[in-house]
């Protein structure tokens, strides 16, 4: 088995293409080994010290570290992950849980769609490409609330693609769009 392994912008995070469907669609991600619980693989993952953060798209799983250079890590993540995909096992043991309710006007709910559907056709598959993700979290009165993911998360270009790319495009296809933020 042939691991791919790619740099992305965020220097703490690293790419990991397997060759194969990981996730499928959606998006996946692991902040804490607790969280880690829920998939034999981002537990195994997190088993390797240094790694903070495990983040599944597609046909790629991202590992953001804090420790050791990744000379000294990616032997032990791609081993790993290469011992997992050998395995078999199920990539979750449960379903992620459902994208919070929220109390929209029927304005609010066509601004929400068009929204999401200019993230999933434009956006998502670019920040993928980067080993990341940007993910709808709410809307409030002109102002659009994203969770950036994976490697996405915690880079230092996030801020500039949330102003300078996204915003712009969301604010060109939808004038009630004022600002662009991060979901806190």
């Amino acid at each position: 088995m042939f691991i791919e392994t790619e740099v992305t912008p965020n220097p703490a995070t690293l790419k990991f293409v397997p060759g194969r469907k990981v996730l499928g669609e959606g998006s996946r991600e692991f902040r804490s080994s607790v969280e880690a619980a829920a998939s034999p693989l981002a537990a195994r993952l997190f088993g390797v010290p240094g790694v903070t953060a495990v983040f599944y798209g597609a046909d790629f799983v991202s590992v953001t570290k804090d420790g050791p250079e990744w000379q000294h890590l990616k032997p032990a993540i791609l081993g790993a992950i290469m011992e997992f995909f050998m395995s078999g096992a199920p990539l979750l043991v449960e379903e992620a849980a459902a994208e919070t309710a929220h109390d929209y006007s029927e304005a609010d709910l066509k601004i929400v769609a068009t929204v999401k559907q200019l993230l999933d056709e434009r956006v998502r598959p670019a920040v993928a490409g980067d080993g990341g993700d940007i993910t709808f979290h709410s809307y409030d009165d002109g102002i659009v609330y994203l969770t950036m993911r994976g490697a996405c998360s915690g880079c230092p270009s996030s801020t500039a693609t949330l102003r300078n790319g996204v915003q712009n495009l969301l604010k060109h296809f939808i004038p009630e769009i004022r600002e662009v933020r991060a979901a806190s």
